[in-house]
């Protein structure tokens, strides 16, 4: 399993998988979302706060390869390490995997950027700072 900034663990709910018994392409989706707001959370970043000072997290790109499915009352854990990809964007690689056995269930590059009050990319040296980037 690789090392991660930060990882939560989580149970899939029955509701969250589709006939053939495995979790819904899509679900894995909210599952890498709701990580990296708790991440964010967990870092001291509000959105709301960040709004008001102008600033806009905006994802512009996701890419999730399918490794193994999770199923209904499996654990799994969701974990992301920050990457800086270029001046004006930023990339969390994340990773699930099922508790059991550890094996890997998705790998996923969400790419984002910040758009400030004028619609225009910016990321801002707090940004930078707070989340490690160089």
């Amino acid at each position: 399993m690789k090392e991660f900034q930060f990882s939560i663990e989580l149970d899939v709910r029955d509701y969250e998988c589709d006939m053939q018994g495995v979790v819904n392409n899509s679900v894995y989706q909210n599952y890498l979302e709701h990580t990296r707001h708790q991440y964010l959370k967990d870092i001291g970043l509000d959105f709301a706060v960040l709004t008001e000072k102008g600033m806009n997290l905006m994802v512009t790109r996701v890419e999730i390869d399918y490794k193994s499915s999770l199923r209904s009352g499996d654990s799994y854990i969701s974990g992301l390490r920050m990457v800086r990809l270029s001046p004006l964007r930023f990339g969390f690689e994340q990773y699930i995997y099922r508790k059991s056995d550890q094996k890997l269930c998705v790998q996923a590059l969400v790419i984002g950027t910040n758009v400030n009050s004028k619609g225009r990319p910016e990321l801002p040296q707090d940004l930078i700072d707070v989340w490690g980037l160089e």
